[in-house]
C-alpha cells in the first residue's frame, strides 16, 4: 500500500511545494506617496511644512538672489533686478576678505571639531560609569549649552581680557597682545569658547548612544585581560560610530555658521578681520553694506561646502 499522501505531492499546498504567492501586484498610487501607515505621515505633516517654511523656501530664495542684482527697495516699490548670471560669486571669489573669512573658520573647525568630538566622547564615557554625583556633572555640563550666550560671553570676556584672571595666573607667560585681540590667537580662543559651551549637548548625544552599547561585550572583555583604554578603543569608539557621525555633522554646520561668538568678543571679527567668518561677513555686506546678492553668493558657497565636507565624514566613516 503506498504510503505517499497527495496533499504532500501536490504543488502549492499548505504541508509541503511551494509557497504561497505573496506578491499582490503594484501598489496603489496614494500607498506608495503615503507609505504603509499614512497616518504617520499625516502626524509628521506639520513639521515638513515648518521646515519647508524655515529652511527650504529662504535657501531656495537666497540661490535666486545670489544669480541677480539685488537690492533692498521700500516695501511695495516696483524695482528692476536683473539676471546677472555668475557675476555675484566672481566678485566674491576674487575678494581677499572672502577668501579669509574661509580660512578663519577652516583654522575654527580643524580646532573646534576634533576637540568636541574627543572631549564629549570621554566625558560621556566616564559620565556612563559608574561615577560618584554623577547626575551633578552630567547637568554642570549641560548648563553652558542652554545659558544665554550674551551672559557666558561676558564671563569670558573678563577671563581673557588683557587685566584678565588667565593673564593673572600666567604671569609672564601671558600672551602680548592678549588672547582676544591677538591676531594669531583670536581664532583658537574662540574655538575653545565654543567647544567648551556646546560640549554638554554632544555628551548627551553620546550618552544616549552608550546606552544602547551591551554590558556583556564589557565583561567579556575584561575576563580576556582587556583593560580600560583598551575596551575604549575596541568597544565604545566602533559601537558609537553613528553617534560620532552625527557629531561630527552637527559641529561642523553649528561651526560654519559662527556669528554670535566673534560678533561679541572681538567686536564684530577682529583684529584687523582674523575672526571674521563667512556668516559675519554676510551680515556685513548684506545688511551693513547693502549688497545682499552678494551675501548669498557667500551663503551658497558655504552651504555647498559644508555639504560636501559632511558626505566626506559619512563616506569615510562607513568605510571604516
Amino acid at each position: 500500500m503506498s504510503s505517499t499522501h497527495p496533499d504532500v505531492l501536490r504543488p502549492g499546498s499548505a504541508r509541503g511545494g511551494d509557497r504561497p504567492r505573496t506578491d499582490r501586484g503594484p501598489r496603489p498610487r496614494r500607498s506608495r506617496f503615503a507609505g504603509r501607515q499614512p497616518i504617520g505621515l499625516a502626524f509628521v505633516s506639520p513639521y515638513l511644512l515648518y521646515l519647508a517654511a524655515i529652511f527650504l523656501y529662504p535657501l531656495g530664495f537666497a540661490v535666486w538672489i545670489s544669480f541677480h542684482d539685488y537690492f533692498f527697495a521700500a516695501p511695495g516699490a516696483q524695482v528692476d533686478r536683473p539676471f546677472v548670471g555668475f557675476a555675484n560669486y566672481t566678485s566674491v571669489l576674487t575678494d581677499p576678505d572672502v577668501w579669509r573669512s574661509f580660512g578663519n573658520i577652516a583654522v575654527f573647525l580643524v580646532i573646534n571639531v576634533p576637540l568636541t568630538v574627543a572631549a564629549s566622547l570621554v566625558l560621556a564615557t566616564a559620565l556612563n560609569s559608574k561615577l560618584r554625583a554623577r547626575t551633578f556633572f552630567r547637568t554642570a555640563y549641560y548648563v553652558p549649552y542652554i545659558t544665554a550666550s550674551v551672559a557666558v560671553v561676558g564671563v569670558w570676556l573678563f577671563l581673557f581680557n588683557s587685566n584678565g584672571l588667565v593673564n593673572k595666573a600666567l604671569g609672564p607667560l601671558a600672551p602680548d597682545p592678549s588672547w582676544l585681540v591677538n591676531s594669531h590667537l583670536a581664532m583658537p580662543t574662540i574655538a575653545l569658547f565654543v567647544a567648551w559651551k556646546q560640549l554638554g549637548f554632544f555628551v548627551v548625544l553620546y550618552l544616549s548612544a552608550l546606552q544602547n552599547v551591551p554590558g556583556e561585550l564589557y565583561e567579556s572583555a575584561a575576563l580576556d585581560g582587556a583593560g580600560k583604554v583598551r575596551m575604549f578603543w575596541s568597544i565604545t569608539v566602533p559601537a558609537v560610530r553613528t553617534a560620532t557621525l552625527l557629531v561630527l555633522v552637527l559641529a561642523t554646520v553649528t561651526g560654519a555658521n559662527l556669528f554670535t561668538e566673534p560678533y561679541l568678543l572681538t567686536s564684530g571679527g577682529g583684529p584687523d578681520g582674523a575672526t571674521t567668518s563667512p556668516v559675519l561677513l554676510m551680515y556685513q555686506r548684506g545688511l551693513q553694506q547693502g549688497h545682499p546678492d552678494e551675501a548669498a553668493a557667500i551663503g551658497v558657497i558655504l552651504v555647498v561646502l559644508i555639504t560636501g565636507i559632511s558626505l566626506v565624514y559619512r563616506r569615510v566613516l562607513e568605510r571604516d
